[in-house]
């Protein structure tokens, strides 16, 4: 079975507001699907956390080395794209339309083998996970608004993220907190997104420190983006020092820019994208290079139904693993397939069990929200 084309999808019309200063308008494009297509009549899908104009043009790229390519060697083929544009990419927007590629190929893989991707990636260590709902920060009222009604929707673990925390001082920030440990109680877990990735961040290891330190008195699971991306030597000085577990990796893309961090000893909690690292291919070595370093691996997922969908399947397959984040609500988790995931009574989603990725686009929902 040889691969023909690729199509592409770009998602507009239900973009959430992903925390950065200007705000983010629904109409804005931030992800991409990406469906590979045979000569047998079978496709994958995957997603890509960028634009259609980037993807566009990474595909552009790589469409020469893809196509007429075997079908059912994910792996292999992906790894072909990385070094035959090499030169070109190296990480970035190339590796993110590779990212989008190499999840489609592994549902095609899968649909070829009549196996689920989980198996595929070595076996079932579980067949379900926690998610945590993940959601931005806000003025203290709705934030209780927000907490609340991701409690309703059967979540047991939230994340809160970006504005308005490290945005005015240290007395609002954790006025934030007591407002989200009164609202939610002491059973639901909370973790903190301190959003460093913005960008002209202002904060370094001082303020991340002593932030840590309130933190700590809220339960806290992890403390994540309390520095700029690229501070590592700032980010091993946190890790040693703070009473709360560290976490970063989202914007770090290709296995060997992780390397560092395990080597290091900068991060408690490493969480690279499948979307943007490089695909499940990628993310799987670099979940096993976490585990090699005994550094917690929980994927970062602000993006699709179909990113969800992979990093449930490289959760069954890792040793080691304890959370997949929710982007909610969001309709491209929501709506795009036909089936959505939702949380258990007891707060867990079930890894699907079906072939590929176990999923089905919603096509009605793609004739909405893709261009």
């Amino acid at each position: 079975m040889k691969i023909v084309d690729i199509r592409i999808t770009g998602l507009t019309g239900g973009t959430v507001d992903g925390g950065w200063p200007q705000g983010n308008k629904p109409e804005e494009d931030l992800n991409t699907l990406v469906e590979v297509l045979t000569d047998e009549g079978l496709s994958g899908v995957g997603s890509a956390m960028t634009s259609k104009s980037l993807v566009s043009a990474g595909v552009q790229l790589l469409r020469p080395h893809l196509v007429g390519e075997r079908a059912d060697e994910p792996a292999r083929v992906t790894e072909k794209l990385r070094q035959s544009t090499f030169w070109q990419g190296r990480g970035g927007a190339v590796e993110h339309a590779i990212s989008g590629i190499d999840i489609a190929l592994w549902d095609l893989f899968g649909k070829i083998t009549g196996q689920p991707v989980s198996r595929l990636l070595g076996g079932n260590y579980r067949t379900r996970i926690k998610p945590y709902g993940s959601i931005l920060f806000d003025e203290p009222g709705p934030l209780r608004d927000t907490l609340l009604a991701t409690v309703a929707r059967g979540f047991k673990a939230i994340k809160l993220g970006w504005r308005p925390f490290g945005r005015r001082d240290r007395k609002f920030d954790e006025l934030l907190m007591k407002t989200a440990r009164a609202a939610v109680g002491p059973t639901i877990e909370l973790m903190v997104d301190a959003g460093g990735s913005e960008q002209f961040w202002p904060h370094g290891y001082k303020w991340a420190i002593e932030t840590a330190r309130m933190l700590k008195d809220f339960d806290v699971v992890w403390f994540e983006e309390a520095l700029p991306p690229d501070d590592l030597e700032g980010f091993i000085l946190l890790r040693q020092h703070s009473p709360v577990p560290i976490a970063t990796g989202e914007v770090l893309t290709r296995r060997q820019s992780f390397r560092p961090w395990f080597e290091r000893g900068a991060v408690d909690i490493i969480q690279p994208d499948a979307t943007k690292c490089g695909g499940l291919t990628e993310a799987w070595r670099i979940a096993w290079m976490a585990y090699e370093h005994n550094i917690q691996w929980v994927p970062h997922g602000w993006n699709t139904a179909i990113g969800l969908a992979a990093d449930l399947h490289l959760s069954a397959a890792m040793p080691v693993a304890r959370y997949v984040e929710y982007l909610t609500p969001c309709v491209y988790l929501d709506e795009i397939i036909m089936e959505p995931f939702k949380p258990d009574a007891e707060g867990y989603l079930t890894v699907p069990d079906k072939p590929g990725l176990g999923i089905e686009l919603n096509r009605e929902a793609l004739k909405k929200f893709g261009r």
